[in-house]
C-alpha cells in the first residue's frame, strides 16, 4: 500500500525571515518613517503582534507582511488576523495567532472531497493530519492534484510519500 500525510506545518525559520524582511521594509518606506510601528514575532507561542498608529498605516504593514510572506513562499493562511484593539494614544494593536495543523472541521472537508473525487483511496484522519491509502500511486498523485486546485481555510503541505 502506498501512503501519505497531508498536513499543515509551520516553517518557523522562513516565517523569521519573512518578519524580519518586512520589519526592515517597513523601517525604509517613506510613508511608514517616523510611525511608531512594532512587529513582533513570538515563536514559543506562535503569535504575532502588529501595532500601527492608524488604521491606513496598519493596512499597508499588513500589506508588506503579506509581501514577505509570499517572497519566502509561504501561504498568507499562516496569520490569522485577529480583532483589532484599541492600543495608548489612539494605535490599532491586533494579536495574530500562527495557524499549524489541521482542525477537525478541515480534515473532515478534506477527506469528503477526496471520498467525493472517486478515486479509489482510504483516509484516516490522525490527530492534526490526514492519511491517504491506496494501492496505485497514480490515485495517490491524483488526489495530491486534485487537492492543490481546492480553496481551504490552511495552507496543506503533502509529505511521507511511500511506496
Amino acid at each position: 500500500m502506498a501512503t501519505f500525510d497531508i498536513v499543515n506545518k509551520l516553517d518557523m525559520q522562513a516565517l523569521d525571515n519573512a518578519i524580519n524582511n518586512a520589519t526592515r521594509k517597513i523601517s525604509q518606506r517613506y510613508d511608514l518613517k517616523g510611525a511608531d510601528i512594532e512587529v513582533e514575532l513570538n515563536k514559543k507561542d506562535k503569535t504575532l503582534k502588529v501595532v500601527a498608529p492608524d488604521d491606513m498605516k496598519f493596512k499597508a504593514v499588513q500589506d508588506v507582511i503579506n509581501e514577505s510572506l509570499i517572497s519566502q513562499k509561504l501561504s498568507m493562511k499562516l496569520i490569522d488576523w485577529g480583532q483589532r484593539e484599541d492600543a495608548s494614544l489612539g494605535a490599532i494593536r491586533v494579536n495574530c495567532k500562527l495557524v499549524e495543523g489541521l482542525d477537525k472541521e478541515v480534515a473532515k472537508e478534506i477527506t469528503k472531497k477526496i471520498k467525493d473525487s472517486g478515486l479509489k483511496v482510504k483516509t484516516q484522519i490522525q490527530g492534526e493530519q490526514v492519511r491517504v491509502d491506496g494501492k496505485k500511486i497514480d490515485d495517490l498523485q491524483a488526489v495530491i492534484a486534485m487537492l492543490k486546485g481546492q480553496e481551504f481555510s490552511v495552507p496543506l503541505q503533502f509529505e511521507n510519500m511511500k511506496r
